[in-house]
């Protein structure tokens, strides 16, 4: 009765846990998205959808699926959470007790002087013992506090690695429409340069008829000039944008790949939701609620450090001089050794600990709320550039037709000698501007879906679990 009483007693105690309860903190931020002109219309909470669903250029869908197979900085993260997965199996396994079967022998020689009887002896001994050695018995939830640390730990790693890969789409598809974007521009600039070459020779023609001065040809030539700079950087441009396009897809680019011209049905709009939605969604938000969880666990097992630590050793076997009778009657022997550590004296570095632990949780709370606030501003951000850039491309695009016909009516007048080549060439410039401007704004309403896509936490499905999960 005695026995079962403590039996009883230790299980009761094995059921105790010294970590505080987690409450997920508020959300930092307004219950929903902001509203005005600049924003547009409430949407409904949006599916999850896969990547391969969003971006619709087959060109970007080949280059993101080989950046997802091959880039190093995703690779490094994949190893980080495997490698935080094996952290916490190991820790989880010092919640159980260790087996260990061992066998030993022994034969040894004891000179004449040591035996007493004149002549020396050799002695043998052969052992068997199966036995557990230092278990702790978990009374305050030590182990159990670092365990669940740990697995926090490795779900934080498995949200930064989802939070990688959103990046790595993220970062392939705005290089990938930047370079699509740069030729445009670099061929815009090589037919501009055409023209003012034509026009540099109309000009040069009539200087040599005296129809012109040679104030208009210096004109016609600073034009020229000006365009030959802009193909450089174009092309300069269209080079680097494929190196990072290597980077991240960790292999070569080819320059004539096939895709789509920049235009807005490339990206499949995504409804903005909650803000409450954010929670569910992004990895970093995840990731930062993990670590706060596993600051919390960090309390626990601080805590339980403060009071006394229970290990025990045991084994039992069996011991003979003669192998043959290793496991006759007689031979078996056995070691009950437990032991108990209570600290007394540590000149208060176990409370400092406690105290440090608990500022580490408040720090968690902190990088938690931030990355709520974060997300929610990103969100907004994109939610506003989506309607205040479709207003812009509409008045870009009325730029361009408009400097169209005004380059028209310029180069007209200017051959039929009404205008000078000062308002041809203001006209050019203008022209070659306004379309400038619109490949510009056409790139950074398309890269601003992108950061909404990403910002949204991407709708995320993941295809490459690890394998075999945390305790595989």
């Amino acid at each position: 009765m005695h026995r079962f009483t403590l039996t009883l007693l230790a299980a009761t105690l094995a059921g105790c846990s010294l970590a505080p309860d987690y409450q997920r903190p508020a959300a930092p931020v307004p219950v929903q998205y902001p509203q005005g002109p600049a924003y547009p219309a409430a949407s409904t909470t949006p599916p999850a959808q896969h990547w391969q669903a969003v971006f619709h250029d087959p060109a970007l869908r080949q280059l993101i699926d080989a950046a997802l197979a091959n880039n190093r900085d995703l690779r490094v993260a994949l190893l980080n959470a495997e490698a935080t997965r094996a952290q916490y199996r190991i820790q989880r396994a010092e919640q159980l007790p260790r087996v260990s079967l061992d066998g030993s022998g022994q034969r040894q020689y004891l000179p004449r002087r040591m035996t007493g009887t004149g002549s020396g002896a050799i002695s043998s001994t052969q052992a068997v013992t199966l036995g557990v050695s230092a278990y702790e018995l978990d009374l305050f939830g030590r182990l159990r506090s670092s365990s669940e640390q740990a697995l926090q730990t490795y779900l934080a790693s498995e949200e930064a690695r989802r939070a990688a890969q959103l990046s790595l789409v993220a970062s392939v598809a705005s290089v990938y429409l930047t370079w699509r974007a740069d030729q445009e521009l670099l061929a815009l600039a090589e037919d501009t340069l055409a023209a003012d070459e034509h026009s540099l020779r109309l000009t040069t023609r009539q200087v040599r008829t005296g129809t012109l001065s040679a104030l208009d040809r210096i004109q016609a030539q600073t034009r020229v000039d000006s365009t030959r700079a802009a193909v450089a950087r174009y092309r300069r441009l269209v080079a680097q944008d494929l190196n990072q396009l290597g980077v991240l897809v960790a292999g070569p680019i080819a320059d004539g790949l096939p895709g789509l011209a920049l235009a807005s049905e490339q990206i499949a709009p995504l409804p903005a939701g909650l803000p409450s939605d954010l929670l569910q969604r992004r990895p970093d938000i995840l990731q930062a609620e993990h670590q706060l969880q596993a600051a919390n666990a960090n309390i626990g097992a601080a805590r339980a450090a403060l009071f006394p630590s229970i290990s025990l050793t045991a084994n039992a076997g069996t011991s003979s001089q003669q192998l043959a009778g290793l496991f006759e009657a007689g031979s078996g022997t056995w070691l009950f050794k437990p032991q108990v550590s209570l600290p007394l004296f540590n000149a208060g570095s176990l409370r400092a600990s406690l105290d440090y632990v608990k500022l580490q949780k408040d720090i968690q709370v902190a990088q938690y709320e931030k990355a709520i606030q974060g997300a929610f501003q990103e969100v907004a951000d994109g939610l506003a550039a989506r309607a205040t850039y479709q207003r812009q491309l509409q008045a870009q695009r009325d730029l361009v037709a408009a400097s169209q016909r005004y380059y028209d009516l310029a180069q007209n007048r200017y051959r039929t000698g009404v205008d000078s080549s000062l308002t041809f060439l203001d006209a050019q410039r203008q022209l070659f501007s306004a379309q400038q401007g619109l490949i510009g704004d056409r790139l950074a309403q398309l890269v601003a879906e992108v950061n909404l896509y990403a910002a949204l936490g991407g709708g995320w499905q993941d295809d490459q679990p690890l394998a075999g999960g945390p305790g595989g």
